[in-house]
Order: C-alpha cells, then structure tokens, then sequence
C-alpha cells in the first residue's frame, strides 16, 4: 500500500499498517518534498514521492490511502481507481455527495474497493455496540437515534492553527470546519437509516466565544433533526462549547436501548421494561455499576493485549478492509453509508448557506427530502 498526504493524519496510518501482517508500504507521497521525506524516514515506507503518478506507476501499490485535506480527495482517488488501485479515503470523503457518487460508481466500474475513514464505528464498544444490535437487542427496527459530537477550540494541535490562518485549507470547504469534523457523528446515524432520502433540519449558529476574537466565518454550534417519514428519527448535535465535550451515540428500539461513550470506551444497556414500584430506584443502579465494571474488564484486556490506544477503530478498519480486498468479501462500510452520509452533510451546509445568505439562520418548516436543493426548499427566517 501507499499514503498519499504526509501530513498528521498520515502518521496514523503508516502506524497501523506496520502493524498488520503481509502489508507493506511500498511508498508516500507529497507535493512538498520534506513533507514526504519525513514520513519515509519515520516509517518503514520503501520510497517516497512528489508525484502521483509516479507513485502509482512505480510502487504499484495494491492499495492507496488518502489523508489529503479532503478538496483533493475526488481526483487522487479517482486517479487511482483508473489505474487500478483500492482506495481508502480519509474522512470527510468528498466535498459533496456527487463526488462521492461518482468514486463509487468507478469502483463498481473497475472492480475495485472504496472505504472512508469513519474509524471511530470500529472502536472495541462501537463493535460491541453493533452486535447487540445486530443480535436483535433492541427488540426490532431504531426508533430514535441522537449522536453528540464535541470538539474543543482551544485544541492547539489543530484549532489555534485553524484560527490563526485566515488562508487555511479548511475556509476553502463548503461546509468549513463543520465539513472536516462531522462525518464522524452523522455516519453513527447513517448506518441505522433504511430510506435513501431522510428529511433533514439543520439549525447552526458561531457561539459567543468566535464572535469575541472576531471569527465570525465559522458555524461552531449545529443541531439537525433528521428523520424517516413514519420510522426512524434522530438528533444530531455538534458542540465546541457544550461540557463535557461528548462523543457519545444513543440508539433506541421498540424494547431497549444502547449508549455508546466513545470518549470512554464505555457501552451501556438500557433496559426498556420498568421495575415494580420502588424497586425501580434501587435496581438499576446496582445494573448500571456491573455495567461499569464490565466496561472496565473490556478495557483493562484490551489494553493488556496491547490493543487499547487511540486508532484502534483505525486499525480494525484498514484490516478489514484489506481483508475484504483479499477474500472478495464486502466492504466493512456499505457505499450506500457512505453516500448517504455526504447526502445528509449536503443538505446541513445548503441550509446554513441559505440563512446566511439572507442574514439570518433557518428552520425549515417543511424539510425537504434528500436531493432537493436548497432554492427548492420553503425556508423562512427563524
């Protein structure tokens, strides 16, 4: 395999892949010459170059990872479809859901994969999580679904660099800073969705704390309702302000329920029935402690297995995508996840682009489905 974008992100990768059995990075690519000469030097990586397609025609690599800022995503992967290369993109997958379109219908064109970086739906509890899901835990179809995701602004590695660059990659995304960090939160909700065109309302504000340095570009605080006429409901709330800073996703069924904290690796089941009078106050928490612990046992063997750090979902991912590619088996994201995503993230950022546009912020009163443009959609100022 290579990686093609030699920047943070991509020590993560190198990272995991040196890890795996049978896998060799046969190159890394940058436009900027140190940049690439860093992480060869770092990483057990074969070459590294400053071209594309000398990369590709050179080290002929099986698979080519994409940790890139995501405006040049569609193009490299695109090259590397043509030319005969698996792909594994970084998230956010694409600009917009017609790029995203257009890589998968190449992929099923060339007999080729496609992944996105949603690492975080492979965690140790996320996988849980699934299971019991899959298992029939929740007594039937997702009722309800809300996914927090909060991000910290006075971050240094990533945040102050962000602020203090007026010129930064991520002003260039439709969708800003919301665009570069949400995926993550939206695909939690995506992959429970059975319709392909849910209704989304989208309402995003810059907290106070932007406005008083000023940077006003940013939308930082975003709440979305999203729903299936009839099924499926869901919350989506992104927060740079909200504490704790969640990263957490609730799931509901017809019987019960499921909490992921994947702040803390913790996985909680919520029983739907009530107990009988008071019993209802003294019993679940005595439930909810053993629930800890066992999270706790969880945690503590998998860090004894040396297989509790934070890119673990990485890593899960990038072998199970590699496994799919070696035993003919599906892909571990379904491309209607992953297209169903970018849709969703779509119709967020044409709303938040519609209400400032008109000076003002919107509610839809009556959302349209997924594919209709904002200038379509009956919008009026809240």
């Amino acid at each position: 395999m290579a990686i093609v974008g030699c920047g943070k992100i991509a020590d993560a990768h190198a990272s995991q892949i040196q890890k795996l059995e049978g896998c060799e990075i046969v190159g890394v690519c940058d436009r900027e010459p140190l940049m690439a000469k860093q992480l060869y030097e770092r990483f057990p990586a074969k070459r590294y170059f400053t071209d594309l397609s000398e990369l590709v025609s050179e080290a002929r690599p099986d698979v080519v990872h994409i940790t890139t800022p995501p405006e040049s995503h569609f193009e490299i992967a695109r090259f590397c479809l043509e030319n005969g290369c698996h792909v594994y993109v970084e998230k956010p997958f694409t600009v917009d859901a017609e790029e995203a379109q257009r890589l998968v219908d190449l992929a099923n064109q060339y007999g080729l994969k496609l992944t996105a970086g949603h690492n975080y739906q492979f965690s140790h509890a996320a996988r849980r999580m699934r299971a019991l899901v899959e298992g029939g835990y929740l007594g039937g179809a997702p009722v309800h679904m809300e996914s927090h995701y909060g991000y910290d602004l006075g971050d240094p590695s990533y945040a102050r660099a962000l602020l203090g660059d007026k010129n930064h990659w991520v002003r260039r995304l439709p969708g800003k800073l919301l665009q570069n960090i949400i995926s993550h939160g939206i695909a939690r909700i995506a992959e429970f969705l059975t319709s392909e065109s849910p209704h989304v309302v989208a309402y995003g504000f810059t907290s106070p704390l932007l406005k008083e340095i000023n940077e006003g570009e940013f939308v930082d605080e975003l709440r979305v309702v999203i729903c299936e006429e009839e099924r499926t409901t869901a919350y989506f709330t992104f927060s740079s302000q909200m504490k704790p800073s969640l990263h957490e996703f609730r799931i509901y069924g017809p019987k019960n329920g499921l909490i992921l904290d994947q702040s803390h690796e913790i996985l909680l089941q919520l029983r739907g029935a009530k107990f009988k009078s008071y019993a209802d106050h003294f019993v679940p928490p005595v439930l909810f402690a053993k629930q800890y612990i066992g999270n706790l046992r969880e945690n503590v063997r998998s860090f004894l297995a040396r297989d509790f750090h934070m890119d673990s979902g990485m890593k899960y991912l990038i072998e199970s995508f590699y496994h799919s590619i070696r035993e003919h088996t599906p892909v571990p994201i379904p491309y209607r996840e992953i297209l169903l995503t970018a849709k969703i993230m779509d119709a967020i950022f044409d709303q938040l682009r519609a209400g400032r546009s008109q000076d003002g912020l919107v509610f839809e009163e009556s959302p349209p489905p997924l594919g209709r443009s904002s200038a379509q959609a009956n919008v009026q100022l809240l």
